[in-house]
């Protein structure tokens, strides 16, 4: 399997262990990457807001990048994932729009064509059939007696028309994932909500609180870890961790991983070889849940 990697801003920022974890998986699964080194951020949700045109110029570049390279493109980021299929949708569903799109981008040198490639992301291919028996032959560590709860991202699962999860409003394929790699799955309410990042610089409390709640469900369900497919919901949930900690005024202390790491963890990469120490929540502790 070969894809167009969209790594997203993030990945190369605040969360670069992403970027680690997420090559370390591929390799080890025997997928390649190819970084698309030129494309540009997705825009985040927050660019539509000033310029929907911008916005779903910039992404209509990074399409035509991936088609120039006659590859699917994947991401690693919920919210990329998100952002991307909106744009695509709503460029796809209006020729005249698409003209539009592609006079703004013919001065760069690139044209869209529309229905080349497919956007998923590195969830939606692990949690297919042909992408669990792959992962299930590679696994050198079964990650067993580990109890693993799902952070989805709502950009990945919301509008439910553009998800590629079945039952967006109760989805299973991270949680197959988990399980094909050895640890034990932990379904809780808020798998599916919001960590509360979009409003962290307009409602700081209502942000940490949302992400407090999500954090205390998944710890009063039984789980070890939270795994996430989006490093914006990392951020919130490790990064502000000792911020709901006194918000809330309750003890919050459960480690989040992205979930390429958790993938590289199975695959035999130790914690550190996955700069999990970088994390706020430091998740080496987990290691010593797996059974023996």
């Amino acid at each position: 399997m070969k894809f167009a990697l969209f790594t997203g801003c993030v990945s190369k920022g605040a969360t670069r262990e992403l970027m680690v974890s997420t090559m370390k998986a591929a390799d080890g699964l025997g997928i390649d990457f190819v970084e698309m080194k030129s494309a540009s951020c997705c825009g985040a949700g927050v660019v539509s807001e000033k310029s929907p045109i911008l916005n779903d110029a910039l992404n209509a570049r990074n399409f035509a990048i991936a088609e120039e390279q006659g590859l699917d493109l994947i991401t690693i980021c919920s919210t990329c994932q998100g952002n991307l299929k909106k744009s695509e949708c709503k460029i796809d569903s209006d020729e005249e729009y698409k003209n539009k799109i592609n006079g703004v981008l013919k001065e760069g040198g690139h044209q869209y064509q529309g229905g080349k490639i497919n956007i998923k992301h590195f969830a939606h291919i692990l949690s297919t059939p042909e992408g669990l028996e792959l992962l299930k032959s590679k696994v050198k560590k079964p990650l067993k007696g580990l109890k693993v709860a799902a952070f989805y991202g709502c950009y990945i699962l919301r509008p439910s028309g553009l998800s590629d999860f079945d039952k967006p409003d109760d989805p299973h394929g991270m949680e197959d994932i988990f399980e094909a790699v050895g640890a034990t799955p932990v379904y809780y309410e808020s798998r599916i909500k919001c960590c509360g990042f979009p409003i962290v610089m307009m409602n700081k409390t209502a942000s940490l609180d949302m992400a407090g709640n999500a954090l205390l469900d998944a710890i009063q369900s039984g789980a070890d870890v939270v795994v996430t497919g989006c490093p914006l919901c990392h951020l919130s949930l490790d990064a502000y961790q000792p911020e709901i900690r006194k918000l809330k005024e309750k003890g919050y202390d459960i480690p989040i991983l992205h979930l390429p790491q958790l993938i590289s963890l199975a695959l035999g990469h130790t914690p550190k070889e996955l700069d999990m120490h970088k994390h706020i929540i430091g998740g080496e502790r987990i290691m010593d849940k797996v059974t023996a």
